[in-house]
């Protein structure tokens, strides 16, 4: 029997799922409006004529240009709902596995959940997705991450945003785990890490680095640990690395680990329970061009 508490929850949930759905539906036409105001902003500013298709609007958009401030005349996207309170409050990452796992998978996701400040691991048994993704709603966890295997070797990431999406659905290959490391693996440390984001320069580039970065909170300044994402013909390269000052001008970098390659293959906008909602982007890799395409 569903208590008060939990129907209220559900309500929530569900009202905040539908405002954001109305929101991005209204992000076409207001992309053409800020478009718009973009051009006679650019006209007048330049003292040139305005375009002719828009002296019969001039008017209005006038009128709404000398209404706006610094903040209400920058578009805003669905981005801005997803994650419009990051950095405010640290994150809180739930780290779980698939159904069954190896034992080589459950050391992989312990090493995981050693990656994310603020993160809980937690045993799959036989919860389903959405049970998963209710209770995780219910802890207040912004994120919930969930890696993959097959035959024992870790090859799959899954990272779900909470409440609202968005969900990165990643392959992992070259999985090397801290006590595989060539001279074994630095003490790890649980100080907030610096994150490096390396050539992420497209739009969908920008959108995977921001969901990767909102996994960890702000870093004080002297943290002397650094978790990198390094692009390259779009796969990710993942390091973990402790540095030290052996000089005046000489840094040393310890890696810690775990090591590992991601490829994005799916990017969904919604939950991962949400089986109906709209992909941002899929990987299609048997294309014509699929070799020429630089996504990341």
């Amino acid at each position: 029997m569903v208590t008060s508490s939990e129907a209220a929850s559900n309500r929530r949930q569900t009202r905040l799922r539908r405002e954001y759905l109305y929101r991005k539906s209204l992000q076409g036409k207001e992309k053409a409006s800020y478009e718009q105001k973009r051009l006679v902003r650019t006209a007048l500013a330049a003292g040139k004529k305005l375009p002719t298709e828009l002296r019969a609007s001039y008017d209005k958009l006038a009128t709404e240009i000398q209404q706006e401030d610094s903040k209400t005349q920058v578009q805003k996207t669905h981005v801005d709902d997803e994650y419009g309170d990051a950095g405010l409050e640290d994150p809180r990452v739930c780290v779980t596995t698939s159904r069954d796992p190896s034992s080589r998978l459950k050391q992989f996701a312990k090493e995981v959940k050693l990656l994310f400040p603020n993160s809980a691991r937690i045993n799959r048994d036989n919860n389903r997705v959405d049970e998963l993704i209710e209770s995780c709603k219910e802890s207040e966890f912004t994120d919930v991450v969930i890696v993959q295997e097959t035959r024992g070797e870790p090859d799959g990431l899954v990272v779900c945003h909470l409440p609202l999406g968005p969900t990165a659905f990643f392959t992992l290959s070259g999985a090397v785990l801290r006590h595989d490391l060539e001279g074994g693996a630095q003490p790890m440390s649980e100080a907030y890490p610096h994150i490096i984001l390396n050539n992420f320069q497209t739009d969908l580039g920008k959108r995977i680095g921001n969901v990767l970065k909102c996994l960890f909170p702000v870093p004080r300044p002297d943290s002397r640990r650094l978790v990198t994402f390094s692009n390259e013909n779009d796969f990710i390269s993942f390091r973990h690395h402790m540095y030290s000052k052996s000089g005046k001008n000489e840094v040393t970098l310890h890696e810690v680990g775990p090591r590992f390659e991601m490829r994005l293959y799916q990017l969904r906008l919604g939950t991962l329970d949400q089986k109906d909602a709209e992909n941002e982007y899929v990987l299609r890799p048997y294309q014509n061009t699929a070799s020429k395409r630089q996504i990341l």
